[in-house]
């Protein structure tokens, strides 16, 4: 018992203080204990960004997006994108002095994204680099955008060897065989599901077919002048929109 009442009363507030003290600790304890997971789970080349200002075309959205006092703008397949909210991405890469004939616009700097979310991109879910939008806004397979042609590329076709027309337009005959070819490095991301992906083109071109994706172990530069052997596989879906008409897999760089 309390010898007197204020006593007895200025300690039942201290308890609760204390009470009240330790559990508001104990919630930022355990949310910080969370975010900090989180951020650990995020993918390594992840951007946050925020929406300032959205144009809808036909068939992409170009969004002007800001992150860390710098702004610049942002193609994407065709979605909802709302002025003001937050977004993530991952795969990209810029273009200067990009024209869009639908706006009547040239964007000196523009980055041609295929990843932009309102999610966080975790490392355990980011998937293989699909393709980009190139000059004609032409919209790709499964909404991804299709491929950046590179204009001066020139490769010699490899002695006994195949070029990427080639592939293309004989990709039933060669289905499952093992082909090397040459060219040059135009994209490189290393590291997705146990894989590099490597994009290559050659200057050879069969109808739209300018560009064919590589999965190896091997490790290139972009700009790279390269020589892969391997299996060439046909109608291969990753799933989230990434499939591939051709692709070469499990391929070893030759000298």
């Amino acid at each position: 018992m309390c010898p007197e009442k204020t006593s007895c009363k200025d300690m039942k507030l201290r308890v609760l203080s204390l009470i009240l003290t330790t559990l508001v600790a104990f919630l930022i304890i355990s949310c910080g204990s969370g975010n900090d997971k989180r951020n650990a789970d995020l993918a390594p080349n992840a951007h946050q960004v925020k929406a300032e200002e959205v144009i809808q075309t036909s068939a992409y959205t170009y969004v002007r997006v800001s992150a860390d006092g710098r702004d610049y703008w942002a193609a994407i397949a065709k979605m909802d994108v709302k002025a003001g909210n937050t977004y993530f991405w991952s795969e990209g890469s810029e273009m200067r002095e990009f024209t869009s004939k639908e706006l009547k616009r040239t964007f000196r700097s523009i980055f041609f994204i295929q990843d932009f979310s309102s999610e966080p991109i975790l490392a355990a879910n980011q998937m293989p680099s699909g393709h980009q939008m190139g000059q004609n806004d032409q919209t790709g397979p499964a909404g991804k955008m299709p491929a950046v042609e590179h204009k001066g590329i020139s490769v010699p076709k490899l002695e006994g060897g195949m070029n990427i027309a080639e592939i293309y337009a004989k990709r039933k005959t060669y289905e499952g065989k093992t082909v090397k070819i040459r060219g040059e490095v135009v994209k490189f991301s290393p590291g997705i599901m146990n894989k590099n992906w490597v994009h290559i083109q050659d200057g050879s071109k069969d109808g739209e077919n300018f560009d064919l994706t590589i999965t190896t172990q091997d490790s290139v530069k972009v700009g790279q002048i390269v020589v892969f052997e391997g299996k060439v596989i046909l109608e291969k879906d990753f799933g989230a929109g990434y499939f591939y008409e051709v692709i070469l897999e499990d391929a070893r760089l030759r000298k």
